[in-house]
């Protein structure tokens, strides 16, 4: 079951070509080559694909929902929080899919608080919702 959401923003992308094609935002503030990996039968080309473009972005949002969470929780979220995402990609029964890694440092936030906004931003995160029951999401706190 989907939960309609009232939008607040709305982003717009074109891809052409698929994975050795490109991709771009219609403000023109992003504009990407795609390139299959070497290890996805591609040739492993200059472009960026879109498990590293899917990575960027949860791993952008997750600091966002734990800046929220610190936020409503009273918990400051250090200016120099960083994740690290790896988006795995593989076959499936019915075709393919993917799994996700985030190591998230929150340099200076102790560590039981830390493991309690990173609990919290987990079920906030726009990104986690949408993966949530889909994708195997594994959470690190390093």
């Amino acid at each position: 079951m989907t939960t309609k959401i009232n939008a607040l923003y709305t982003a717009h992308a074109r891809a052409t070509g698929g994975r050795e094609g490109t991709g771009s935002t219609d403000d023109g503030k992003v504009s990407v080559k795609l390139s299959t990996p070497k290890e996805l039968g591609g040739a492993g080309g200059e472009g960026t694909n879109p498990e590293q473009l899917f990575g960027i972005g949860y791993a952008a949002c997750f600091i966002g929902a734990l800046k929220f969470v610190g936020g409503r929780d009273k918990v400051a979220v250090p200016a120099d929080t960083t994740i690290d995402s790896s988006v795995g990609i593989g076959q499936t029964p019915g075709g393919f899919g993917l799994e996700v890694t985030l190591k998230i440092s929150l340099p200076g936030v102790e560590a039981e608080a830390a493991d309690r906004l990173i609990a919290e931003a987990h079920k906030v995160c726009p990104y986690s919702n949408a993966t949530r029951g889909n994708i195997e999401v594994t959470l690190v706190r390093v």
